[in-house]
């Protein structure tokens, strides 16, 4: 499978990237849409939007990459249209995401998971470290931790 790893730079990218979103969270989860688009969602230099492209040049999959604290980074809004979920897109756009962080020098990684995905997560090396599931967007989640 190959697959185009992109770091959006233009307004046009990261409206794919919003479109995805929309698509998975709103109309798929039933997120209301004021909740999902927030003020990470522009071109910034505090904000990593990131696009995954498959081999016929379709958007698949996207995510952002924002700054928890000095050392940390903070995974949010990671989605994968669903038609794609079991083309290993996820991990791709995971493994992309933390690369940035990296290139930012930053030297962990949190993500707050649906508890539907916290399985994926805990493949790809993340530790829960909240104690109990809570609600995000009427979505139960917990916050996972790596070491990147």
């Amino acid at each position: 499978m190959a697959a185009e790893i992109i770091n959006v730079t233009t307004q046009d990218q990261l409206q794919h990237g919003l479109e995805i979103r929309k698509k998975v969270f709103v109309e798929e989860q039933k997120v209301p849409e004021d909740l999902e688009i927030d003020e990470y969602d522009v071109i910034s230099d505090d904000v990593h939007h990131i696009l995954v492209q498959d081999e016929h040049g379709e958007y698949v999959a996207t995510g952002r990459v924002i700054y928890y604290n000095n050392e940390t980074a903070k995974m949010q809004r990671i989605a994968v249209l669903k038609t794609y979920r079991k083309g290993g897109y996820g991990r791709i756009l995971l493994m992309a995401m933390e690369k940035r962080a990296r290139e930012l020098g930053l030297s962990y990684s949190i993500l707050d998971a649906q508890c539907q995905a916290e399985p994926f997560y805990a493949k790809q090396g993340y530790e829960t470290i909240s104690k109990e599931p809570f609600d995000d967007a009427g979505i139960p989640h917990v916050r996972m931790k790596k070491s990147l």
